[in-house]
């Protein structure tokens, strides 16, 4: 899409990689564009697809316009080599919630996409993602009965937008896990609107993937 760039590495490196969680980062390491014969810059990247035998690994960036994890993916060609770490662990959230609740912005579209394929036949996905415009808006795979929402709007409001749009879910009995990802400051927001409905803290898992005005941000969000 405009705004998502998937790049596929590949290479017998790749040997023994595993990413357990669908929400699981792996550290990217780009050259440094203020010292590129100094250390790299490492960021934090969601393992979109891995495929053992093929030994491919997945990697989705939001192009938007700068940094140095965009402006590489921007460049990427093949033969081309990247510098990888991790996963260093993976927190496994169980597939047997009968609801599963997945918010974010185009960052955490990676994270949902995987969650989508790995839920069986039965469960319900109900899912809001905030991008630029309809062009963002992705296709996905699933067993489960997926609602999904798109919002569209500038990115200064994005928290406000997808709390509004998780207060007013109806969504079915049943045991309910809420998950939430990207701008920290907005993710607040919606944890926040997560807590407001009732859902035990214990199955909700908020994260920012990145801050307004901030390099490499990448942190849990919790009380």
């Amino acid at each position: 899409s405009p705004q998502l760039l998937r790049v596929t590495l590949g290479g017998p490196e790749l040997a023994g990689f595993i990413s357990l969680g669908f929400d699981d980062h792996v550290k990217l390491f780009f050259p440094n564009p203020a010292d590129p014969h100094g250390d790299p810059v490492g960021r934090d990247y969601t393992p979109r697809r891995y495929d053992a035998q093929r030994q491919e690994l997945d990697i989705e960036f939001v192009l938007h316009g700068h940094g140095p994890a965009a402006a590489w993916a921007a460049q990427a060609a093949a033969g081309q080599t990247l510098r990888i770490g991790g996963p260093r662990g993976s927190i496994v959230i169980p597939t047997d919630f009968d609801v599963n609740v997945l918010v974010g912005d185009i960052s955490a579209w990676p994270a949902i996409a995987r969650r989508l394929e790995e839920l069986p036949v039965g469960a319900h996905a109900y899912v809001i993602v905030d991008v630029a415009d309809a062009a963002d808006e992705q296709s996905f795979t699933s067993r489960a009965e997926v609602h999904v929402q798109w919002l569209h709007g500038d990115a200064a409001d994005s928290g406000e937008r997808l709390a509004s749009a998780v207060a007013s879910l109806s969504l079915p009995a049943g045991d309910a896990h809420y998950w939430a990802a990207g701008e920290t400051l907005a993710m607040r927001q919606v944890r926040l609107a997560f807590v407001a409905r009732g859902a035990p803290k214990a199955w909700v898992k908020a994260a920012g993937y990145w801050r307004q005005g901030a390099a490499g941000a990448h942190e849990p969000i919790e009380d």
